[in-house]
Parts: C-alpha cells; structure tokens; sequence
C-alpha cells in the first residue's frame, strides 16, 4: 500500500514538474530567478535550472539553448544589480569605518585581492551560492572596475549555466524514463562539484594563510637580528 502511494505521489509531482517546465514560461522564470539569486542568495538558480534541464533531456522540453541564454542572463543581472548594491553601500562603509581600524584593513586587503585576483574570484565565486553574492557586493564596495566585473561575470554567467544544464542534461539522460530520479541524481552531482570547489578554495586560502605567515615570521626575525 504504501509502496503504491509513493509511486503515485511521485508520478504527480513528476507531472507537476513537467507540466511546469514544458510551459515557455519556464524561460522567464529561470532568467528572473536566476538574477534574484545574484543579490539574494537563498532563491535557489541553480536547482531550477538542473531540474528544466533534466525534464529536456527526458522529455524533450524545454529547449536547451534558451534555456542556458535565460540562465546566463538572469546571472548576468543580478550579479550586476548585486555589485549596484555594494557601489551604493561604498560611500556609507568608508564614511563609517576609520581608516586606522581594523576593518579599514580588511577592505584595504580585499581591495588588493581583487585588484590581483578578480576576475578569477569572480568566476570561482559563481559556483558557490553564498560566495558569489559577497564577492559581487565587495567589488561595489571596493570600486572594483566596471569593465573588468563586466567581463568576468559575463565569463561567470555563460559558463555557469552552460555547467548547470550539462550536469541536468546528463542526470535526465541517465534516467530518461525517470526524471526525478535524474533530477537527484543531478543535484547530488551538482552539490558534490561544488563541495569540491568548495575544499579546494578553502586549502588554497589556507596556503596562502600559512604562506604569509611565514613570511611575516621571516621578516620579523630579519629585523630583530
């Protein structure tokens, strides 16, 4: 009995989901959460556009390419409307925070890394959910150019979606009879890379750490002796 209504209870919600995706309303949807998500980070992007991405593989909507061009637009907004927010915040931080202080520090220091490292960050960021919106909203803050945000998140954006409907592409394909097995599928992959990404960011951030370190530890001993 139970096992009949678990089938059954996931037979509709593979038809909801399928009723839902195969509506060209499903292109604006995904570009206008996926912009929301830029500068809101708890809207869930990425998990939208795996699901329509599973369903196309399977059933053979939506389209794929409108598909990613909706997913990489509505990145690129939000993450512009996110990189407004910290231009508008700029003016009030800086007033705020004394430049002796630790804080002023902090800024000073994420200035320089970004002014080294932006646009990598940039990029990197856009694969971590809550990562990408405080790197966008530093860059606002730090005055970090326009041009080169620009560019980087445009490189963000394209590749990020192209990323998320491959991943659900794949999981629809390897069940195409079962979409909601595809979609778990696909999300389980999809959180595995991130935590990937994840580790690596925090080893190499952990490096450098380390790193400067020593290297302050050497310049203190060299000026004491």
């Amino acid at each position: 009995m139970w096992h009949r209504l678990a089938r059954r209870t996931l037979g509709d919600m593979s038809d909801l989901l399928h009723s839902v995706t195969a509506t060209p309303w499903i292109y604006l949807l995904v570009l206008a959460i996926a912009m929301v998500d830029g500068f809101f980070p708890v809207v869930p992007a990425e998990s939208l556009v795996i699901t329509a991405a599973v369903f196309s593989s399977a059933t053979g909507d939506p389209d794929l390419l409108p598909l990613a061009l909706a997913a990489a637009a509505g990145a690129f907004a939000g993450d512009h409307v996110s990189y407004g927010i910290g231009r508008l915040a700029s003016r009030r931080v800086h007033a705020a925070v004394p430049s002796s202080s630790r804080r002023a520090a902090a800024i000073h220091r994420a200035r320089r890394f970004l002014d080294v490292r932006g646009g990598t960050a940039i990029v990197v960021a856009r694969y971590v959910p809550g990562a990408r919106t405080a790197v966008t909203v530093t860059s606002g803050t730090v005055g970090f150019p326009v041009r080169r945000f620009t560019l980087a998140v445009a490189v963000a954006a394209v590749t990020w979606a192209s990323y998320s409907v491959l991943i659900g592409y794949v999981g629809g394909a390897a069940f195409e009879h079962q979409p909601l097995k595809g979609m778990a599928l696909a999300l389980g992959m999809a959180v595995g890379i991130t935590a990937v990404v994840e580790a690596g960011r925090y080893h190499l951030s952990r490096r450098r750490r380390s790193a400067a370190a020593a290297h302050h530890r050497h310049e203190r001993s060299v000026a004491s002796s």
